[in-house]
């Protein structure tokens, strides 16, 4: 075959595209265990940092808190009935739910115990100014205040929305604050440019006030948020 003929070209063009369609894959196929594990890892971590640990922890100190600190990983419903019981350091019932679940009414809840106190963690999801956020609440054994948070983002602007995940500080304010009502029938915990209330209240982002309002509905919300477990938050 000629070597300057359009047959020769578009012979070889395919050839060469599928050669690299094949390398791509394979490649993919095996590092995909190896990110599966790194997501893996990540998503403890968050669970833990609300849980007020180490921000800069190995991998190997992430692997041995959890199992230390993670007393079961249940999955419950809206009326606060356990429809799966997770185990000690498990990911493999409420660990692996996602936002999808969460709106469906298949809920996860984290019991955990952190210098022999019961602590729960509670993924909750919502929306940013440009994209999904979500976050984790982890909540004393009171059930009505909050122990610590970490929140995540896709997509917000570095130094403004993206200070809910990058912003220490600001998420320290959340702890000790109040959840619910009088009548711990509904989540009052909001955050606010002007605080009314410094029991259930904190500062609002400057400049991300519509990030700063998804976090609010993290919490308010009975579609992804925490409004949807106040069966769970009234059962002693």
């Amino acid at each position: 075959m000629k070597t300057n003929s359009n047959s020769y070209t578009i012979i070889y063009s395919v050839v060469m595209v599928v050669i690299v369609a094949f390398l791509l894959a394979f490649v993919f196929q095996a590092l995909k265990p190896i990110q599966d594990i790194n997501v893996q890892l990540d998503h403890q971590k968050q669970i833990l940092y609300a849980l007020n640990q180490d921000r800069n922890m190995s991998n190997e100190t992430t692997l041995e808190l959890w199992n230390k600190l993670i007393m079961a990983d249940d999955i419950i419903d809206k009326e606060g009935n356990i429809i799966e019981r997770g185990k000690q350091g498990g990911v493999d019932a409420a660990f692996r739910l996602n936002s999808k679940d969460a709106k469906e009414g298949k809920l996860a809840v984290f019991r955990c115990k952190v210098d022999g106190k019961e602590k729960y963690v509670i993924p909750v999801y919502g929306n940013g100014l440009w994209g999904p956020i979500n976050g984790f609440i982890a909540i004393n054994e009171d059930k009505t205040t909050i122990f610590g948070v970490y929140f995540n983002h896709e997509s917000e602007t570095a130094g403004l929305g993206a200070e809910i995940k990058d912003n220490k500080d600001w998420q320290d304010q959340f702890k000790g604050k109040k959840l619910l009502d009088g009548s711990k029938q509904n989540v009052i915990f909001s955050v606010e440019k002007k605080i009314i209330n410094r029991d259930s209240q904190v500062d609002a982002l400057t400049g991300a006030t519509l990030t700063s309002n998804g976090v609010t509905n993290m919490f308010r919300s009975d579609k992804g948020g925490l409004q949807a477990y106040i069966k769970f938050l009234n059962r002693q």
